[in-house]
Parts: structure tokens; C-alpha cells; sequence
């Protein structure tokens, strides 16, 4: 009888705890979905971190719910132009700060963030750029800004663009792993982390080529805002000129050299505050929440289709992945919707799966027949990011976006060594066909095998130029000299034909209006976002694991994001670039 008491005791109290935490999850949760009210309140200035990256579509921060510091939604790209565009006439917000604490995200989102910085300046406005330690990136964005401030022993980087690829050859072959790599294109660089131990001619030249021409858009904009010819700004960099801040006031890049205080004693008078009292920052967190963005009006819709990250085959698990069944029902349920009157495809990838690519461009293709679809590239629409672009009745990309990479490549990973060498593992087995165990990374592929999967690139290869020829209006021997793996930026892509117009998210919007003679329409924006609890859950524990992870790797988080990537590269055909460029 004692032993049921005690058990009976101990289940009740079992019960109650789990009771107590369902409680207290669900307030969490409640807590973290309430959305409070916003009132944005004269006076205001509008904050704007340049270490804040923007995803094309907003991210919901479930730590956010809890960390004071952190907002619990970050806008998308889109839409931070957007509440820009809108601070630009809100009596309530007087001017911008730019904190720059970091560096930005992609050049082509940077430029975009940049623009719209440019266009609320002629609201008469101001906006103070304050740092300590300016990245180049960082600093083109600070450069649009009335006044940029450095800290006086803080440090401005102005030493010019260079850009270094890990290649992991080395590493596999200590761990006896042989990769059996099937390519098409001598500029297609995607492979070379694997099969060489540095950068082949090839792709330094590419390399060189488009680097040289970010470089140069670059100084033409921090020239013309600073008003000093892009030579100088050349030489400043090439012959390492600002080594302190006291040369970058010297030499005109910033306007003044201040502590945090002083910035905060200006931007005071500059709203007439009384020194006693807080200034009205608002983050666009904030913003975003306390005021409403217009979506147009009339009858006409304009659909805007967000395509971020890498593309897969099948479902998009995750945000920030392009999974062709996804996508191809987002772009099916609009090409049916009679409301919809054209596409904007908003593109910032650098490919992926083959197949994948091939669905997604087909589902298009067939919007494309009974309304107009416009591309916008972001910072990447390269490989299969431009395999799903390329069939477009027009194309904008900004000046500093890599695309083109029209080339694909297949990997196989023979790790029969590895296994039995530092493993002690070896294979056997039986089959019914002769190929019925081809892609097994136990054992080496035979001469026969090599040419199956050759021949199955070179088809893939085939149809992506065809797909290029026929969606670009341009002859194949055309296509096939730009082809070849080469990546192109969005200036030298626009001389090829490759791209129709140098702009952004608006310019693209702005252009498919025409198409579809809309004097006016209503914008609506795909994906939609699904419920909020189970995208709440799910980004809770992804947030909370990408959190430590990087936590305990550091500066070295990027190299284990390309490692993870090299793992999804086995057994498929692949239009992409698995090592996203760093400047």
C-alpha cells in the first residue's frame, strides 16, 4: 500500500509539473505572438543599423519575444526600402541615423538600402552616419548620409576589395576521399574547392574581371557623394592612405571625428531636444510596427514572388530555400488568379539543384504565356538562379549583382578509402542490375559509369544554354561564349544582354505595371507567411541552434556552412555556386 501512495505522489506531482510547464509555454508563446501596439510619436529619428542583413522576406526572431535589445520581427529588404520611403513624408520622423556597426549584407541589397537613403535625402531631411570602426561595405551605405562621423581613435577601412576561396582538396585527400567531378564550362568554378589546391587561370580571370567592375561602382558612388574624383579615391586605397582617422577627415571621406556623446548632443539640437532629455529613436523594427504600409488600390494586383537561398528538389523546409513543389504551387495559384495581372520575380540565389531549376523555370514559362513576368535580381541570380530567370519578357539586376554562371556539374564522392583506411569499415553486397548500386560512396565508378553521368551534365548543360537562347532572343553561339560557368556582374550582364535594365525591386514593379497597362494596382506578396505558432516554434529552436553554434565557432561558422554544403553536392546534377563570395 506504501509503495502506491509514493507512486501515486510522485505521479500527481509529475502531472502538475508537466501541467506547470504546458502554462508556462503557452504564456511564452502568447507573449511572444501578442502584437503590441505601436505609436510612433513626433519628433522621432529613425535608426538603421548597417549590421543588420536583410533576407528578402521579414524574419521572425522568437528570442526577440525576450531580449529587450532585439526586435521581434526584422523586415524584409523590401520592405526596410519601403518604411524608408514612407519616413521620407511622415511629419512624425525628422531624419535618419545610421549606425555603422557592421557590415552589411550583399552588395546588390546594400545598393538597394543605399537608393532608397538617396531618395529620402531629397525630402530635405537629414541623415548622421556615426561609427568606430567602418568595413568598405559599411561605408558605402554611411556615404549616401548628409554627415558621416568617425570616432576619433576608432578606424575606416578604405583599402579596396579582394576576395579568397577555401579549397578543400588538401583536406580530402588526408582523409582519402576522392571526388569524381563531371563539369561543363571552363569558367565554372563551382568544383575547383575540390580538384585544385588554387584558383585556376580561368576563374582568376572572371575573378578579376567582375571584382574589378564592384570595385569601380564603388568609387564612382563614394565619389560622387563625397564629391572626390574616383582616381584619388583609387590612390587613397592603393597606396594604404587612411591609416587613421584623422586621414580620413584629412582626406574627405568623413565630415568630422566625434565620440558617441557629441553625435547625441547634435542630432539633440538638430530636433530641437532639450539636453535633459532622450532622444526619440525609433528602430524600423518599431516603425514597422506602428505604421501602415499602402499596398496600392484598384482592381489590378501585381504579384511579388520571393525566391531566396539555395534551390532544392521538392519542399521548401525552411525559410530561405527555394523548393521546386513550393514554388511551383505559389506560381501556379497566381498565374490562375485572375486578379493578378503580372509577376514580379524577385530572385537572390546562387542555385542549386538542376531539376529543381528546370520545374520552377517551366511553371514560368507557362505564367509568362498569359501574363507578363518581370525579373528582379537581388545579390546572386547566378547559375540555376539564373536558369529560373532567364525566360522573362525583361530582367533588372543592380550594378553590383553576380549572375550569369550558365554551366552546371555533377560530384560524386568515392570514399572507399576513408571508410576502410580510418574507419576500418569496408562494403559488400549483391544486386540485380550491373548499375543497380551506381552513386554508392563505397566503392570507385567504372569507366561506363563516368560516361552516364557525363552525358547526363552535358544534356543538362544543353538545356540550360537552350533555355538562355530562347529566353534572351540570343543566337546559341552567342550564348555558348558567355556560358561557360562564368559569373558576370550586373553592369557587364546588361552589355551581354544577359540583363535588360539596371534596377531594383521598384524599377521592376514600375515595369511590369506597364506591361500589364496598370495605371494603378495593388501589390501582394508571395510566399505567404504561414500560422504563427507553428513558424514560432520551429524558428525557435532553429534560431536558438544556429545561435550557439556560432557562438562556439566564431569567424569559422562560414567555412562549416560551406562544409555542410559540399555534403548536399553527392549524387545530383547542380546549377550553383556553393561558395558564395566574400569582398
Amino acid at each position: 500500500m506504501r509503495f502506491f501512495k509514493v507512486f501515486l505522489a510522485a505521479f500527481l506531482a509529475f502531472v502538475a509539473f508537466a501541467g506547470l510547464c504546458i502554462i508556462v509555454l503557452m504564456v511564452i508563446i502568447g507573449k511572444a505572438l501578442t502584437t503590441e501596439k505601436v505609436t510612433i510619436t513626433p519628433n522621432g529619428i529613425l535608426v538603421l543599423e548597417t549590421g543588420q542583413s536583410y533576407h528578402e522576406q521579414k524574419v521572425v526572431n522568437p528570442l526577440g519575444a525576450f531580449m529587450p535589445d532585439e526586435e521581434k520581427e526584422v523586415p524584409g529588404l523590401f520592405q526596410a526600402v519601403r518604411l524608408i520611403e514612407n519616413a521620407a513624408g511622415d511629419d512624425n520622423i525628422k531624419g535618419i541615423y545610421l549606425k555603422v556597426n557592421g557590415s552589411p549584407g550583399g552588395f546588390a541589397s546594400t545598393e538597394e538600402l543605399r537608393n532608397a537613403l538617396l531618395r529620402f535625402r531629397k525630402s530635405g531631411k537629414f541623415i548622421y552616419a556615426y561609427g568606430e570602426i567602418m568595413g568598405q561595405s559599411a561605408y558605402y551605405l554611411a556615404s549616401a548620409a548628409d554627415k558621416v562621423y568617425l570616432n576619433p581613435k576608432g578606424g575606416l577601412d578604405f583599402t579596396g576589395f579582394s576576395t579568397q576561396l577555401p579549397f578543400l582538396k588538401g583536406t580530402l585527400e588526408k582523409l582519402e576521399i576522392k571526388p569524381e567531378i563531371f563539369y561543363c564550362g571552363k569558367f565554372k568554378s563551382a568544383t575547383e574547392p575540390l580538384r585544385e589546391t588554387r584558383m585556376t587561370d580561368a576563374n582568376r580571370i572572371q575573378t578579376t574581371q567582375f571584382l574589378g567592375e564592384l570595385y569601380g561602382h564603388f568609387l564612382q558612388g563614394v565619389g560622387k557623394a563625397r564629391n572626390i574624383d574616383t582616381a584619388a579615391l583609387h590612390g587613397y586605397a592603393n597606396e594604404n592612405m587612411i591609416e587613421e582617422p584623422a586621414d580620413a577627415l584629412k582626406y574627405k571621406l568623413v565630415d568630422g571625428l566625434k565620440y558617441d556623446d557629441e553625435i547625441m548632443t547634435e542630432l539633440k539640437n538638430k530636433t530641437a531636444t532639450k539636453q535633459d532629455d532622450k532622444i526619440n529613436f525609433v528602430t524600423l523594427g518599431k516603425y514597422n510596427a506602428g505604421v501602415e504600409l499602402s499596398s496600392g488600390s484598384g482592381e489590378g494586383r501585381i504579384a511579388l514572388i520571393y525566391a531566396e537561398g539555395d534551390i532544392i528538389d521538392g519542399e521548401s523546409e525552411k525559410q530561405n530555400t527555394i523548393g521546386s513543389e513550393t514554388y511551383i504551387e505559389e506560381i501556379r495559384k497566381v498565374r490562375e488568379d485572375k486578379n493578378v495581372k503580372a509577376i514580379v520575380f524577385r530572385v537572390n540565389s546562387g542555385g542549386g539543384s538542376a531539376l529543381a531549376s528546370e520545374v520552377i523555370w517551366r511553371e514560368l514559362s507557362l505564367a509568362k504565356k498569359v501574363k507578363p513576368v518581370v525579373v528582379s535580381m537581388g545579390d546572386y541570380a547566378a547559375s540555376g538562379g539564373y536558369y529560373i530567370s532567364c525566360m522573362a519578357d525583361s530582367i533588372f539586376a543592380e550594378p553590383n549583382t553576380l549572375t550569369g554562371s550558365i554551366g552546371v556539374f555533377g560530384v560524386m564522392f568515392n570514399m572507399q578509402d576513408f571508410f576502410k583506411n580510418k574507419l576500418g569499415v569496408t562494403f559488400d553486397g549483391v544486386k540485380t542490375a550491373q548499375y543497380a548500386d551506381l552513386g554508392s560512396v563505397g566503392r570507385p565508378l567504372t569507366e561506363g559509369e563516368k560516361r552516364f553521368i557525363q552525358n547526363g551534365v552535358d544534356s543538362t548543360y544543353a538545356s540550360f544554354k537552350s533555355r538562355v537562347v530562347a529566353g534572351r532572343k540570343l543566337g546559341a553561339a552567342i550564348v555558348d561564349s558567355i556560358a561557360q560557368g562564368r559569373v558576370w556582374s550586373g553592369i557587364e550582364a546588361k552589355e551581354l544582354g544577359l540583363v535588360d535594365r539596371i534596377g531594383g525591386v521598384n524599377e521592376a514593379l514600375a515595369c511590369a505595371a506597364r506591361l500589364a497597362k496598370l495605371s494603378e494596382y495593388r501589390l501582394r506578396e508571395y510566399p505567404e507567411a504561414k500560422d504563427k505558432i507553428s513558424r514560432f516554434i520551429k524558428g525557435l529552436g532553429a534560431e536558438a541552434s544556429v545561435r550557439m553554434v556560432k557562438k562556439e565557432l566564431g569567424v569559422n561558422y562560414e567555412l562549416y556552412q560551406q562544409l555542410k554544403d559540399v555534403q548536399q553536392l553527392h549524387g545530383r546534377i547542380q546549377a550553383r555556386i556553393p561558395f558564395n563570395y566574400k569582398f
